[in-house]
């Protein structure tokens, strides 16, 4: 049976170049769970992520932050990245948005997402978009 919820999620996933249910993010899964792919479409995508406020690009920017603060979840911030550029975020966006969990997520888990963002930024061809500026040290008082 096909839901309103479901469709809707559906619809969600293919916009951002996804589909949980086709992608194999539950297989190990679906002969102890067969349902997961139906409540994650139904739920965060239909539900969910299909709420007006926030456009499809910020909320997998907001997605991708969560999921650096839960830690040990690359697969999932991997498939995140992609559904960021599938929705038009660019590249030095996630990159930034990695950078500002730092704070309140810690170095080794932004270091390891960003791992994942690397990895996954090349296997969509999209490395050559990042602009890489070097900053430049400023010099302090004391120095003069």
């Amino acid at each position: 049976m096909t839901t309103d919820r479901f469709a809707r999620g559906q619809s969600r996933q293919r916009s951002l170049g996804t589909n949980t249910a086709r992608a194999g993010a539950y297989d190990d899964l679906a002969d102890i769970a067969p349902d997961l792919p139906r409540l994650a479409t139904e739920f965060a995508y239909g539900d969910i992520h299909c709420r007006s406020g926030l456009s499809a690009g910020k909320r997998e920017l907001v997605i991708i932050a969560v999921l650096i603060t839960l830690g040990d979840v690359e697969p999932q911030i991997e498939a995140h990245v992609s559904s960021a550029l599938g929705a038009g975020v660019e590249p030095r966006e996630i990159v930034e948005a990695v950078i500002q969990t730092i704070p309140y997520a810690g170095f080794p888990r932004a270091l390891r997402a960003m791992s994942s963002v690397r990895g996954t930024l090349q296997a969509h061809g999209a490395l050559d978009q990042l602009a890489i500026e070097t900053p430049t040290p400023t010099r302090t008082q004391t120095e003069d």
